[in-house]
């Protein structure tokens, strides 16, 4: 009997089948590629907190950790191996980890040549400082939910010691820091529990939440929210999250001191004495739920704290028609500047004082240079804000000092970590180098 005839029958097909998925796993492979490339040529290679570290001897490459990753790009699949390919855009969701079938992905703070400053704190959230706790992303949790079921353990922890302190009528018994995730859960927590409270943010409602690009998926799984229950978002956006977080606070009253910035905190017998840029507030506890951007990196210049100011990039329609001065030279001040100049009328300046865009992708590098070149944008490179007025500014060069007209500045150089407050404070922080 002549078996060729049939073995052609199966083989065919079969090979046909290998040689597209030969194809396909190869083109899959050299787009992660490119994506890792480019981090790399801009310098954005290093995951800032909490990320997947990939054992490929155990790796599949089934794509599970890829389709599980709700920012969609920061893993994928080259060689047939899952890898990091969008460190710096990594939040640490974790999604990854628990989507893995054969157990390959370890979470880890930090890196052998990065390390991540994460504070120490017990099981019940509590510093070595007795009577200030630390919950959400300061403690090194990105993932949303995990910051809103910290900040509720917290503050249950905190009521049980605060209602075995000495009574004080003079006191708070909590004093939250923070309105992001862990900090609003922690202040529903504290309504609920009957406590004397105060909740302080140095922004806006919503924390590190608030600074996410416009869009992004924040949250990917249901958390418990006390006084609301059980928050069944799925993905969701910034927008829809925030929007959220505004109604909670309109039905239940929940009252935050927004652009109030912590500046100092000293202790005092019963308790502690925080003393903010609106005041001082006397507590028994603190909770400290401030995210790891810390305070906004300023430049130190005359003017500054002039109220046109700021220090972020909310709603580009809103300067439309304006002179606007964008300063730094990274991503966030070029997608700034990028789309400060595609409104109607707007005129754009961009100071960086280096000589050349060495930490940005090469997207928005390309999208300000076609800017630049079209006159949307006028690029001053190795110059330095030297003096802010309240209509206009004065930049210093390589061929002198020039004034511009100007309505509105907006400062993007980066953030300082909130890690020099805490030590300041006597909380003791620890340096992980890729530690799980």
């Amino acid at each position: 009997m002549n078996f060729a005839p049939l073995l052609l029958a199966y083989a065919l097909p079969l090979l046909a089948l290998w040689i597209v998925w030969t194809v396909r796993q190869r083109r899959i492979s050299a787009r992660s590629l490119a994506v890792l490339e480019e981090a790399r040529a801009a310098g954005l290679h290093e995951p800032a907190s909490l990320h997947p570290v990939i054992d490929p001897a155990l790796c599949l490459g089934c794509a599970a950790c890829v389709k599980a990753c709700p920012e969609h790009s920061i893993l994928g699949l080259v060689d047939g191996k899952a890898r990091l390919i969008e460190p710096s855009h990594c939040v640490g969701h974790g999604a990854c980890a628990a989507a893995c079938p054969t157990n390959a992905i370890s979470l880890v703070f930090g890196t052998e040549t990065r390390g991540v400053d994460i504070p120490l704190v017990s099981p019940r959230f509590e510093t070595n400082v007795p009577g200030i706790f630390i919950a959400g992303e300061l403690g090194g949790m990105g993932l949303i939910r995990n910051a809103i079921e910290q900040g509720r353990q917290a503050i249950g922890f905190m009521a049980a010691k605060a209602r075995s302190m000495p009574a004080d009528d003079g006191r708070l018994d909590v004093l939250i820091i923070g309105a992001g995730p862990a900090g609003i859960a922690a202040s529903l927590g504290a309504m609920a529990a009957g406590l004397r409270f105060k909740t302080i943010e140095q922004y806006s409602l919503g924390g590190t939440v608030a600074h996410f690009p416009r869009g992004k998926v924040v949250m990917t799984a249901p958390a418990e929210l006390p006084l609301v229950g059980q928050v069944k978002f799925g993905e969701v956006s910034k927008e829809t999250l925030l929007a959220f977080w505004h109604k909670v606070i309109g039905e239940t009253g929940l009252q935050i001191n927004a652009e109030e910035r912590v500046e100092k905190i000293r202790p005092e017998a019963g308790g502690f004495v925080v003393e903010t840029t609106r005041g001082e507030h006397r507590s028994k506890l603190i909770l400290l739920a401030i995210g790891r951007r810390g305070s906004p990196r300023q430049l130190g210049v005359e003017g500054e704290e002039l109220d046109k100011v700021v220090y972020r990039l909310i709603d580009a329609e809103q300067y439309r028609g304006r002179h606007v001065l964008v300063v730094g030279g990274g991503d966030s001040a070029l997608e700034a500047a990028g789309s400060l100049a595609e409104q109607d009328g707007t005129t754009v300046t961009l100071s960086y004082r280096g000589d050349a865009f060495g930490r940005a992708r090469p997207k928005n590098r390309q999208r300000v240079e076609a800017a630049i070149a079209s006159g949307q944008i006028a690029l001053h490179l190795q110059s330095q804000v030297t003096r802010i007025a309240p209509d206009h500014v004065v930049l210093g060069t390589t061929g002198g000092q020039i004034t511009l007209p100007n309505d509105d500045v907006i400062i993007c150089a980066g953030g300082v970590l909130p890690t020099q407050f805490l030590r300041d404070v006597g909380i003791r922080v620890e340096t992980k180098f890729g530690t799980a």
